[in-house]
């Protein structure tokens, strides 16, 4: 594996723990609106992360999730209860 793609990989998760452990906190001070937005981000970026093995991106977000339900979802590499997890972020 080319350890370009899993330093990328690796950041991106990076930012997905970040943003998860930014949403935990706005949470317990009851910034809602704030803290999903960060669980979105977090979402976000765990699927980039996982694409970064494809040498996919994208610079829109649909095309992210649009990828990632095509190459992951319709072929039953990951259960479809994910993409609803995606989709309703």
């Amino acid at each position: 594996m080319d350890n370009s793609v899993k330093s990328l990989a690796n950041y991106r998760l990076s930012k997905s723990e970040s943003d998860l452990k930014a949403a935990k906190i706005l949470f317990d001070s009851n910034l809602y609106s704030q803290s999903i937005n960060r669980s979105y981000y977090s979402i976000f970026h765990s699927v980039r992360s996982l694409l970064s093995f494809d040498k996919f991106d994208s610079k829109k977000h649909s095309g992210i999730i649009s990828y990632f339900n095509e190459h992951y979802i319709k072929t039953g590499l990951i259960e479809k209860n994910f993409s609803v997890i995606l989709m309703s972020a």
